[in-house]
């Protein structure tokens, strides 16, 4: 059985929402959830990340769809298809900001949403390939576990060995209580290779194993003796991660 595409909906207009959420699932796909603020939005793609939003442009609230898309990028390469009434320029300017995959104006039907989000997920699937084609060889990444490149030769790391993950530029260097591995992989891509349930990044160079925390303060995280620095703009994620585990 083929992977189910999963699809957050983010519209502030909730019988606009569920009718969008129930043409989806009749569609076949699956919906991870409808968030109507910016703010829940982020968090919900966070902790969940789906395939593929569909954003409502004119959210209310002190975010946009705009701005919320921006925000849930800043972490996640997920792909956005924005749900608009307004097509003026200065909106479509700023949206085109984050790479939409497509636009969708309102009101739309069935057939419309159907091909749009067909056509999305063929770029998503030659995106994967184009992934796989181009994977990084010193690290293969399984359920519980990931092998390294290390002296020559590949070794095994569980995933519950990892204490936190610290970048360099185009190189990390993955922390364990047993020893240190540098890898030439970006923290951004190493962070989309771990599950994001044990995996936070809490600051631009830093993504911990929240299994491992010994002190969280308001402005740093501490890991056996290691303090690491937190981003504000990280806590309610955290926090919010912390009360699932």
């Amino acid at each position: 059985m083929s992977k189910k595409t999963r699809i957050l909906v983010v519209e502030d207009d909730m019988i606009i929402a569920a009718n969008i959420s129930l043409q989806l699932t009749n569609l076949g796909y699956e919906v991870t959830g409808i968030e109507c603020r910016g703010e829940e939005a982020i968090l919900k793609a966070h902790m969940n990340p789906p395939d593929l939003v569909l954003m409502d442009i004119n959210l209310k609230g002190a975010l946009d769809g705009v701005q919320t898309a921006e925000a849930i990028q800043q972490k996640s390469d997920i792909p956005m298809i924005y749900l608009t009434a307004n097509t003026d320029e200065a909106s479509f300017l700023r949206a085109k900001r984050t790479h939409p995959l497509a636009f969708i104006t309102k009101p739309f039907n069935k057939l419309n949403l159907q091909r749009t989000i067909a056509l999305a997920e063929e770029h998503l699937k030659a995106k994967e390939r184009k992934g796989k084609h181009k994977a990084n060889p010193d690290i293969q990444v399984l359920e519980d576990r990931i092998f390294v490149r290390h002296n020559g030769k590949m070794e095994k790391l569980l995933l519950n060995q990892i204490l936190y993950i610290e970048a360099d530029r185009n190189y990390c260097t993955i922390v364990t209580s047993a020893g240190n591995y540098v890898l030439a992989s970006t923290l951004k891509n190493m962070q989309q290779k771990l599950p994001g349930s044990q995996f936070v990044r809490v600051h631009r160079s830093y993504v911990i194993n929240i299994s491992k925390l010994d002190v969280v303060a308001d402005h740093h995280l501490e890991i056996g003796r290691k303090v690491i620095p937190f981003s504000r703009s990280q806590r309610d994620l955290l926090m919010g991660r912390l009360q699932t585990i």
